[in-house]
């Protein structure tokens, strides 16, 4: 007789029936679980393998209970107050609807028995559980505490019908726009609730939908609002024109800045709790022809990997990585465009070193995510706070692990090296297209050649693709002359089956979901230190770790294609100069 399932074990079975869960995957689960001792629902969510409201469905069809999607729905006042906000947020439920006697309620936990009882108790009436996701569920109930923010189209039409009362019937001549707003009826704008919904909802929308930025732009007669989801930037339904001053002044409050100054650039950063989760923003306005621009970078601490192993790298590439993080000193250089991710994988590695036997310490510009634990400097040019400077004291401060934001420079490039060869650890990022490019960009800085190869233990290439959305994965079929046009042979995907996003509502009819990190791990052998002695170039650097091993950015992404995680279209969008 097989043994009885644990609930957690039959919810993965669903998953893997539902599509979302791979067999081997749950295998991993399974193990993990073992050793840790944590809950399995608990893993695959913190893995973000499957999200919380698929989690809910697969549930929901498990225990035969109905899902619901809280986002979409609207609860009345009266069916609100049927239960205490301290009850619901202490067992993650919210009431739905009632039918004469019995109370529909939405519960993150169907099996909570105790919830039930005490809902039963304080209501007097008949429960009938619907399953929901915690977070929908929480997401729900502080837009029940806070109030009806109300949607874009709601203010926009509050605010047109403002300006129809104000206007009048006079003909005035048009002259280029100087703009001169008493501050303190500025200041008195941007505490208006119009204005302080706009901005609340703009924010809570763009950390609903992940979006890693936020563009607000004004033009001649219109704004326009841009969220960046997965890379790309996807229009929003925009503010009104005549709130784009006090919604740049209330952006401006919030990041603690200057409201009276706006000729000129000012940076900020900003936090804020959604959903009962903390979220960092950096912000940045800059001078238009047409007002202020302002751009919000959304920093999510939950991208921050616990640990390397769960960066999702290749076992080579992992292998590479992990040696040059446990060597007592050294140079590890991440590269990439901006965006491209470097950041969120130093970091990544230093929550993974991050314990009182290191002294560490990060000089930035901005600091990215703030760390418990962690010594973060933020460079200053103004007051003549530049990395050079701040990397001098910083090594008076009798460091193990430095962290560079950045080596843009000479001088920075300089210390990093002396203090890798001096016995510190140093992490840092640089810009250039590949991993063997670090070691010419480093020639280029001037900086010699014994050094660079005495100080450099590995060198990181890295870039984002897109990740096909679980919901609407489809399997595709390419031709076989377009593997020939792209020089990949077509036996590389022989007996596997390539997927796509077919596209739906969770993602947008984009058919992706989520961004992954693909690296290309560059270890610096003897063989290579030769090299870059002799400065050979990048080129002949490159051929030389290709045949050590090293897998291609090229090479990386086309095993992501074979696990299902990506397309190839966005393997040749990402690594079209990497063949």
């Amino acid at each position: 007789m097989p043994p009885v399932k644990s609930f957690g074990e039959r919810i993965a079975d669903a998953l893997v029936e539902d599509g979302l869960l791979f067999r081997k995957q749950v295998e991993e689960l399974l193990e993990q679980q073992k050793r840790e001792g944590t809950r399995l629902l608990k893993i695959i969510i913190d893995k973000a393998y499957v999200t919380e409201q698929d989690m809910a469905v697969s549930m929901g069809r498990v225990l035969n209970t109905p899902p619901v999607n809280l986002s979409r729905m609207g609860i009345a006042p009266e069916i609100a107050e049927l239960l205490p906000r301290d009850t619901c947020f202490n067992h993650k439920v919210v009431p739905i609807s009632r039918l004469e006697n019995k109370l529909f309620l939405a519960m993150a936990d169907p099996l909570n028995v105790l919830a039930i009882d005490d809902v039963r108790r304080i209501t007097k009436m008949e429960v009938a559980p619907m399953i929901a996701s915690e977070k929908s569920i929480l997401e729900k109930l502080h837009n029940i505490e806070t109030g009806k923010t109300g949607s874009m189209e709601d203010i926009i039409d509050a605010a047109n019908q403002a300006q129809r009362d104000e206007e009048t019937d006079s003909l005035e001549t048009v002259k280029e726009a100087v703009e001169d707003v008493n501050l303190d009826q500025l200041a008195a704008s941007t505490e208006e609730a119009p204005v302080i919904k706009l901005a609340n909802l703009i924010l809570v929308q763009a950390i609903k939908e992940r979006a890693s930025d936020i563009h607000i732009e004004p033009f001649e007669k219109s704004v326009r609002l841009r969220y960046r989801v997965d890379g790309v930037l996807l229009d929003r339904t925009p503010p009104p024109r005549n709130l784009q001053v006090a919604l740049a002044s209330r952006l401006k409050i919030m990041s603690s800045l200057d409201i009276a100054e706006r000729r000129l650039p000012q940076d900020g950063r900003m936090r804020v709790k959604v959903a009962g989760k903390d979220f960092d923003l950096r912000v940045s306005f800059l001078p238009t022809v047409h007002g202020e621009k302002c751009v919000l970078r959304v920093l999510d601490k939950s991208n921050l990997s616990a640990s390397m192993d769960k960066l999702g790298l290749d076992q080579d590439t992992y292998r590479r990585f992990r040696a040059a993080v446990d060597a007592p000193h050294g140079l590890l250089l991440v590269t990439g465009p901006t965006g491209s991710g470097k950041t969120t994988t130093l970091y990544s590695a230093l929550n993974e070193l991050n314990n009182p036997e290191y002294n560490i310490v990060t000089v930035e510009d901005p600091v990215e995510f703030q760390v418990p634990g962690i010594n973060q400097v933020a460079t200053k040019k103004e007051i003549g706070l530049t990395f050079g400077n701040a990397l001098r004291s910083i090594l008076r401060q009798d460091p193990d692990i430095v962290m560079i934001g950045e080596i843009r420079d000479t001088e920075t490039a300089e210390i990093a090296v002396e203090a890798a060869l001096t016995g510190h650890q140093v992490l840092s990022t640089m810009h250039c297209n590949d991993a063997a490019g670090a070691v010419a960009r480093l020639d280029d800085m001037g900086i010699a050649p014994f050094l660079i190869s005495s100080s450099v233990i590995l060198a990181c290439a890295q870039r984002l693709v897109r990740k096909i959305c679980p919901i609407c994965k489809e399997p595709v079929t390419y031709p076989a002359a377009m593997f020939q046009d792209l020089n990949i042979p077509p036996s590389h995907f022989d007996g596997v089956t390539l997927f796509r996003g077919r596209g739906c509502e969770r993602c947008n009819n984009s058919g992706y979901a989520g961004r992954s990190a693909i690296v290309e791990a560059m270890s610096v052998t003897d063989e290579i230190r030769k090299v870059i002695i002799a400065r050979g170039s990048a080129m002949e650097i490159n051929k030389i770790a290709l045949n050590q091993g090293m897998k291609s950015l090229r090479l990386v992404a086309l095993d992501k294609v074979k696990e299902g995680l990506t397309t190839l279209e966005q393997t040749i969008v990402v690594t079209s100069s990497h063949l």
